[in-house]
């Protein structure tokens, strides 16, 4: 079979499948064969209940993947002896890439029914024999740096399930060993990822109804394994529910609650008489980790914190979305430069004019809310302890897929690249996609962040991840554009967006450490792709692909950029 165009591949990576030998494991184990992953297919070959053992189910999958050409090979053992498998993937391939913790069984009762056996034996194969089969996998993840764990809950470990107390304790420590591992694991490029599949399989054939079973196939929910497992999925620390075409992600909701200030105002009745203002979910919040729950808390018991009112499906003020029109556009190019004595000004600087149009990096300023407004920088600033009155701008990616229309509305989404240790500071790198009404790709930003003095935090000094700088070629340039900035520069473009005091007040500019205040970086990148387009382009937006930077050094309004 060919390989696709564009098609995510799994080359050179060794996969590890528990419970492969039917079901869920076996789709996992089919399609990452099919991807080009080198695939251990763990079965003990036991019945649902667990007893019992077979090679028969991890033999026929492996041999349907040599079958299609792929590379397997077979594991009988238990979960319980985890290293025995990892010796399985390491002997015959070398290596240990991913590790899908699917192995399972089933034995329900009622909790009035239930044995220790039972309750025992359900957690030694869900919930210890995850931890044995990851535990056996890490040194080799940490070695290589690289590492992709998937765990299976279940929504009875959610939401409780009547029979199910064993099962549902199990699939919900599972969760909880995911997210601990996940936090552990970050710093040396080991993702891990839960995942809540509802599946047909023989551990719910008697459980869902004929109908329903028919159609929530394994099949559906395999290619949401195989991305959270792919080199290029940056989720980590994720809860993700497939069932039948249906994919979805699950996040924890807090109350607002009620502080009792002081604490000795806390009683029995007191407890009673607000218990309709603890429960109120109106004003909930979803806290992404430990940190974030307990700065809430602190900021509950200290009185400070106030209710969020609630956003609305289409609220103007949401960070995520930038409305713009042509004044926007206009004011824009004036900001960084674009004067009526151009020649080709107006079509820039006038909303009438037969060819108006929008400055490439326009763009930089689009998603900038959303990002300085997002969860993902705000939690690597408070992760590392950094100033927000000290953050720099490093560098700045900008990719246009489509030129920028006279108006629109844009909506942007963050996610982290990598956080990098410089010694002097923290480098955080985040990637934003930015897309139109028709949530049609509009533009791939890339922001390099550095927070002065949170560094020598014990992190990787370098990445392979993100875009590069390229370093200019050992030659004289085939033009020079030099031109002179305003005095009042800073204070212009900071209409656009970007209202750091730091490019207007000069004590924020001093806290800063800076003499006086600055001009933005991405006004001169402005100027600096402005004299390009000009030279190489004629002002011709159309041929404008992609453009980075690297802020190099501070430039104050009124200075001379030259290109």
């Amino acid at each position: 079979m060919g390989v696709q165009s564009g098609q995510l591949r799994f080359s050179g990576r060794v996969a590890v499948v528990t419970g492969a030998g039917g079901g869920l494991g076996r789709e996992y184990a089919l399609l990452l064969a099919e991807r080009g992953a080198a695939v251990v297919v763990n079965d003990l070959g036991g019945t649902r209940s667990g007893e019992g053992k077979s090679s028969a189910a991890a033999d026929a999958v492996v041999k349907e993947i040599k079958a299609k050409g792929g590379k397997a090979v077979a594991d009988y053992n238990s979960v319980e002896e985890g290293e025995k498998i990892i010796k399985t993937a390491v002997d015959n391939f070398g290596r240990i890439d991913i590790l899908i913790n699917n192995a399972g069984i089933l034995r329900d009762k009622s909790f009035v029914n239930i044995s220790l056996e039972d309750w025992d034996l359900i957690h030694r194969v869900h919930l210890r024999g995850s931890f044995i089969v990851t535990k056996a996998a890490w040194p080799y993840f940490r070695r290589q740096n690289y590492g992709r764990i998937i765990m299976t809950a279940s929504g009875a470990g959610i939401y409780g399930n009547f029979g199910q107390s064993n099962y549902s304790a199990a699939k919900l420590g599972v969760l909880g060993l995911s997210n601990t591992l996940a936090i552990e694991g970050k710093k040396y490029n080991i993702h891990c990822n839960t995942i809540v599949p509802i599946a047909a399989s023989r551990l719910t054939q008697d459980i869902l109804p004929p109908d329903i079973f028919d159609q929530l196939k394994p099949s559906c929910v395999s290619p949401v394994v195989a991305w959270l497992c792919h080199e290029s999925c940056e989720d980590n620390g994720g809860v993700y529910e497939a069932a039948g075409g249906w994919v979805g992600k699950y996040q924890w909701q807090r109350s607002a609650g009620k502080a009792f200030i002081p604490p000795e105002t806390l009683t029995v009745e007191a407890v009673r008489d607000n218990w309709s203002n603890i429960i109120d979910m109106s004003d909930s919040t979803s806290p992404s980790n430990l940190q974030d729950q307990t700065v809430s808390l602190m900021e509950s018991l200290s009185g400070q914190s106030k209710p969020k009112p609630r956003p609305t499906k289409v609220s103007h003020d949401d960070p995520d979305v930038f409305r713009y029109d042509h004044d926007k556009a206009i004011l824009y190019a004036l900001a960084v430069g674009m004067s009526v004595k151009e020649p080709s000004a107006l079509d820039f600087l006038y909303e009438n004019a037969d060819n108006f149009k929008v400055l490439p990096t326009f763009g930089t300023i689009v998603g900038m809310n959303t990002l300085f407004s997002s969860e993902v920088l705000r939690e690597q600033i408070e992760k590392l302890n950094g100033d927000p009155t000290r953050l720099l701008h490093g560098e700045q990616y900008l990719e246009l897929y489509q030129p920028f229309r006279p108006s629109g509305v844009l909506t942007s989404k963050c996610r982290l690249v990598d956080v990098l240790d410089k010694g002097s500071g923290a480098v955080v790198i985040v990637k934003e996609d930015t897309f139109d009404e028709n949530n049609q790709l509009v533009m791939r930003s890339e922001w390099t962040i550095f927070l002065v003095g949170a560094g020598n935090f014990g992190g990787k000094r370098s990445t392979d991840k993100g875009k590069k700088v390229q370093s200019p070629p050992n030659r004289k340039p085939d033009a020079v554009i030099e031109e002179k900035t305003s005095v009042d520069q800073a204070a212009l473009y900071r209409l656009c967006g970007d209202k750091n005091p730091m490019h207007i007040d000069p004590s924020f500019a001093a806290i800063g450490g800076f003499s006086e205040p600055i001009l933005h970086g991405l006004c001169s990148l402005g100027y600096a792709t402005r004299h390009v387009l000009k030279q190489f382009a004629n002002y011709d937006v159309n041929l404008f692909k992609a453009v980075m930077a690297r802020f190099a050094s501070t430039i104050l309004p009124g200075q001379t950029l030259r290109t």
